[in-house]
């Protein structure tokens, strides 16, 4: 399941050096996150990253990108070798 940052984003910066790959960006109005490249930190940590540091809790599981903890490791996988 990739992850979303709701319009109730701050804007605080935090989250965006967090994200492991690069997934979270400045979007036009809030930060955003690239469903492509969102593993929920699977494969470099136990806790997506993001969500450990937002200070006001904006960022839950974004209903359109369900996917499993395989399918999340595989994402990973493919992105490490896209590096």
């Amino acid at each position: 399941m990739a992850l979303m940052i709701t319009d109730e984003c701050i804007n605080c910066d935090v989250c965006e050096p967090e994200c492991p790959n690069q997934a979270i960006y400045a979007g036009a109005q809030i930060y955003e996150i690239d469903p492509g490249k969102c593993t929920e930190c699977v494969g470099h940590f136990d806790e997506p990253q993001c969500v450990q540091v937002c200070p006001v809790a904006c960022i839950p599981v974004n209903p359109a990108h369900v996917e499993s903890r395989a399918t999340l490791w595989q994402k990973y996988q493919r992105l490490q070798l896209a590096q």
